[in-house]
């Protein structure tokens, strides 16, 4: 087993300045991650106490300055804004002379490809789309969580090294997202993992109401083996009343959620209708069961259209 120590990251060849604008809660994890690798950041602009607040600890002593003056700085631009932000900004920077050419210039967004940025391009900056598939803190830990995270990838064919390159320094995986699919790839992200989080609270708000005393440590061991078993054998792993047809339990549900949380029953309904759906095509639902069911469904839909009127 060798001994020999790894040479430190500042003395490799070819690290880069970064600056980031947009110190929300991915930047500044991102131009940490990318500090470990021996690039060194030199800018970060934001405009909230609370962006302000955590550049300063993630990034501790790089200097807070206007964007304009985060891409004079930088080799390496990461530009992390809101999706509907992006455009306006890249377009803003590139009339005003702001872009340099030969400059990375990389957005965070899972919505866009690489063809936002085709003003940047125009002015001699090299585009990239690295889409961090993971959900942030803002604070340090995000940094860990990092290692082993894929990252929606997408640039010009002859910037794909390039960018995977970069994906691999912050500990990510690239996979490849043609610009065309960046619109579904993100509908999918956003479908598993900021819906996932809508129902794991209201979960945690019925059981209050039900007398649990402590509905995370109830859910925990629960939504970790579903999500496990989900993730290696789809929807093999669809358990449960409706998966079972037990057209009896699911009316009582949403009798109860009338009753004591009604703003929860849209989505209960469409979840089971869902689940009903992909339960019958995989023969977990048998066909003489899920007439009952559906029927259920249907009239609890009908029910809560009239409340909604």
């Amino acid at each position: 087993m060798s001994t020999s120590q790894q040479p430190d990251p500042s003395s490799r060849p070819a690290r880069l300045t970064v600056g980031v604008v947009g110190a929300g809660r991915v930047g500044p994890a991102l131009a940490a991650s990318l500090q470990l690798a021996g690039h060194r950041p030199v800018a970060v602009s934001g405009v909230s106490d609370a962006s302000r607040k955590r550049a300063a600890q993630m990034l501790p002593g790089v200097p807070l300055v206007p964007p304009a003056e985060v891409l004079q700085r930088s080799e390496l631009v990461l530009l992390t804004v809101p999706d509907d932000t992006l455009p306006g900004l890249v377009e803003g920077l590139a009339e005003t002379g702001a872009v340099r050419p030969g400059q990375l210039l990389v957005h965070t967004s899972g919505r866009y490809g690489a063809k936002v940025l085709e003003p940047a391009l125009r002015a001699g900056a090299l585009p990239l789309a690295l889409h961090p598939a993971m959900t942030f803190t803002g604070t340090p830990v995000d940094v860990q969580r990092l290692a082993g995270c894929s990252f929606g990838v997408t640039a010009p064919e002859e910037l794909r090294l390039a960018a995977e390159a970069l994906v691999i320094e912050m500990g990510g995986e690239p996979e490849w997202v043609a610009e065309e699919k960046r619109p579904l790839y993100h509908a999918a992200l956003a479908l598993g993992a900021n819906h996932l989080v809508t129902l794991v609270t209201q979960s945690m708000e019925l059981l209050r109401e039900a007398g649990v005393t402590a509905p995370d440590r109830m859910l925990g061991p629960l939504l970790g083996a579903a999500l496990d078993n989900a993730l290696r054998s789809g929807d093999a792993a669809l358990t449960g009343p409706v998966a079972r047809g037990d057209a009896g339990t699911v009316a009582a549900h949403v009798t109860e959620l009338r009753r004591h949380a009604p703003q929860t029953v849209a989505g209960y309904l469409a979840m089971a209708r869902a689940t009903a759906d992909r339960a019958l095509a995989h023969g977990l639902l048998k066909p003489e069961l899920a007439e009952d069911l559906l029927g259920v469904l249907a009239d609890g839909t009908d029910g809560a259209e009239g409340d909604a009127r």
